[in-house]
């Protein structure tokens, strides 16, 4: 069996050599759209992350068997081109839960500690000149009794919810999709949400209920000192409307996802002036070294599964 991995650099440093056993490996760190055919020519099975792969690809490859998308969204495969060539296309869900609950909560403390000023104030020789121990200059306030709304209660915002809780927040949430419930949180609607929540965190997929869910209009509607995270994905929240009321209005914002990744070079965010109150990752949420290794080892099992 000949397997190609597309798109190895983004598991950074984690163990493939697990694949090894199937057959004949290929890895490339990279693949651009150019090269996706020439690599994928006489494979049995295709891994990707993020490269695409089109009905054009499966037709110029007919021993192509299963395309494993090392991931759990699955937009970047042709699913129905797949289907009617059978050819099986298999993801990986629930790998990065517990690093993108982490990374949510890393987010909000950043933002609402201030870490940013406080970090530069001591590196930059200022406390060594202070006439007092302390600074507090840029004052932070707890979770506790804090109203924290949730976007999405799927696993990540249902656990999420849970731990805000711990730390004595008053937990609400507004289905994105309408099916989730629970009683062990308050349902509201998101007009709601968003004028009466200290805390904002979006944990939803991207789809046409979701798309620029956020707008500015809604951002307006923020209670003012709000911290808003998007855990969930780019296009959400629109980010145009983001860098404008971000130097309107005192919000804060924490993002892991943009509408296109990487970031664009001349993205409007790269000019705000408030940037005290801006805290932008590279979509690394999904990426703690146990759930890169968890996403791999469930690769590999679904290759082993191959009928």
């Amino acid at each position: 069996m000949k397997i190609v991995l597309l798109d190895a650099l983004t598991f950074g440093e984690t163990d493939l050599s697990g694949f090894d056993s199937l057959g004949e490996v290929e890895v490339f760190q990279t693949t651009s759209a150019e090269q996706v055919q020439e690599r994928i020519t006489s494979c049995d099975v295709v891994v990707t992350n993020k490269v695409v792969i089109t009905n054009t690809h499966m037709q110029n490859t007919p021993t192509l068997k299963l395309i494993c998308v090392a991931a759990t969204g699955m937009n970047n495969v042709d699913l129905n081109a797949a289907k009617e060539r059978n050819i099986e296309v298999k993801n990986v869900a629930g790998y990065s839960t517990d690093s993108v609950i982490q990374h949510t909560f890393s987010m909000l403390f950043y933002l609402l500690g201030h870490s940013r000023y406080y970090d530069e104030y001591v590196k930059s020789g200022e406390y060594s000149r202070s006439p007092i121990f302390t600074d507090v200059s840029h004052p932070y306030s707890e979770i506790k009794g804090k109203r924290w709304g949730m976007i999405g209660l799927g696993a990540i915002g249902r656990n999420v919810a849970t731990i805000a809780n711990a730390f004595g927040a008053e937990v609400c949430y507004f289905s994105t999709s309408g099916r989730n419930s629970t009683d062990d949180f308050e349902r509201v609607e998101l007009d709601e949400l968003l004028k009466s929540c200290d805390i904002i965190s979006i944990h939803a997929p991207l789809n046409e209920k979701t798309k620029n869910l956020l707008d500015y209009e809604q951002l307006l509607m923020c209670k003012t000192g709000a911290t808003v995270l998007n855990l969930g994905r780019g296009g959400i929240i629109n980010e145009e409307a983001v860098a404008k009321i971000i130097d309107e209005k005192n919000l804060s914002f924490g993002l892991d996802v943009l509408t296109a990744e990487p970031m664009q070079e001349n993205h409007p965010l790269l000019r705000v002036k408030n940037v005290d109150n801006l805290y932008i990752t590279p979509h690394i949420a999904w990426a703690s070294v146990e759930a890169r290794d968890k996403l791999i080892a469930s690769v590999i099992e679904n290759i082993t599964s191959l009928n």
